[in-house]
């Protein structure tokens, strides 16, 4: 083990250092109270929606530090659909959510046409979709609150009730076995599989990390996996949102990874005169990014409209600051072409941890926009920096 090996470690792993290092900061400032079982059952609640948008803004900005600022108005449109088809139309929620699902697709369509097809800047279009399908969740909800806390079947589907946890099989102690066993087995899965690529790469004769260095990430996220467990069995085990999270984390992870379609926009962001000229059809990337956009952007709708149990005119609002500020703290380039899924959610929780913790030490709502915005500032200037190569060089 050298020091250029460790650095280079510190290096790949800095947002998880610093993720560490901010848990124990409000841990000491809270007095422990940000790792109570329900503080974390909450964070998990709270920022669900943070998660499934993220994922999604990850592929726009993989395609060329593109992003989509219509996302929070989707996602308040979407609910408005929902809740008005449900409670004032009486549709069938299973039919709701349907409608729901399609409505954000042809939208993310919609906007995906003119920025793939007719090369209409992303800012732009989504801008004009943030403004327009703000302006029709008010026309849709007529400026009022539609209250959906009768429709428990879809608000404990999306995990906005009191019984949105996945139930105990194993007894009705202190502890959620239920949740533990889970634990288990997502740790033993993620060794196997750590593991058999290890020895694949291996045998393949490909360049593998020191085993130092995978010791310590195997172990360091079993620990992690299992202490998140163990709090979450405390309190009242598997909230029913963190599987929706985790289907869409572990879909869009493999997508990414294994898939040629997620190589794809990997290629775009890296550089997209070359990747056309390979034969790819670069238009159909950003399109896909775009309406895929839309589809996760449903999806937080409901979520949403099922935490607070209600549509107004208001939901989603900062819901895109939040997206694309995850991905950027989570090591998303804002040049595109690099960036992970895990990367994403690691940034998604410390975003969430900050509010938390911030939250339950009182400091102002104002000041907890002032410090969200330093540490995104702060995420995109190492971004910039580590790829000059630890020079910060100001132009004239």
């Amino acid at each position: 083990m050298n020091n250029d090996s460790v650095l280079g470690f510190i290096k790949k792993n800095t947002m998880i250092l610093v993720l560490i290092a901010v848990v124990a900061f409000f841990s000491f400032q809270t007095k422990g109270a940000i790792l109570l079982p329900m503080n974390v059952s909450n964070l998990i609640s709270q920022n669900a929606y943070v998660f499934v948008l993220a994922t999604g803004m990850l592929l726009c900005i993989l395609t060329g530090g593109n992003i989509d600022l219509s996302v929070g108005s989707v996602v308040c449109f979407v609910g408005a659909v929902g809740a008005t088809l449900m409670v004032n139309k009486n549709v069938p929620i299973w039919l709701s959510v349907v409608i729901m699902f399609v409505v954000g697709i042809m939208i993310g369509a919609f906007q995906g046409f003119w920025i793939a097809f007719v090369r209409i800047p992303p800012f732009i279009v989504t801008l004009a979709g943030m403004l327009a399908f703000r302006g029709l969740s008010n026309v849709v909800l007529n400026g009022l609150t539609i209250s959906i806390k009768d429709k428990s079947s879809f608000v404990n589907l999306f995990g906005g009730g009191a019984d949105c946890y996945i139930h105990d099989f194993f007894g009705n102690g202190s502890l959620n076995l239920t949740c533990l066993l889970g634990g288990l087995v997502a740790a033993t899965i993620f060794v196997v599989v750590q593991g058999t690529s290890r020895i694949k790469k291996k045998s393949k004769g490909y360049e593998i990390e020191p085993v130092w260095k995978f010791l310590v990430k195997t172990v360091g996220i079993v620990a992690v996996v299992l202490a998140f467990c163990y709090k979450l069995a405390q309190y009242k085990g598997i909230p029913t949102v963190l599987v929706w999270v985790l289907v869409v984390v572990l879909i869009y992870g493999y997508i990414t990874n294994n898939t040629t379609v997620g190589r794809y926009f990997y290629a775009v962001g890296g550089n997209e005169k070359a990747t056309k000229l390979s034969g790819i059809n670069t238009n159909k990337v950003y399109f896909i990014a775009y309406t895929n956009m839309g589809f996760l952007a449903a999806l937080a709708g409901m979520i949403t409209i099922a935490r607070l149990t209600s549509a107004q005119p208001t939901y989603g609002q900062n819901y895109e600051m939040d997206a694309i500020g995850s991905c950027f703290i989570g090591g998303a380039s804002a040049y595109g072409g690099t960036g992970t899924v895990p990367g994403v959610i690691v940034g998604a929780v410390l975003m969430g941890v900050i509010n938390l913790g911030m939250s339950l030490m009182g400091v102002d709502a104002n000041m907890q926009k002032v410090v969200k915005g330093g540490v995104l500032l702060a995420a995109v200037i190492f971004d910039v920096v580590s790829k000059r190569g630890g020079k910060l060089i100001v132009k004239n």
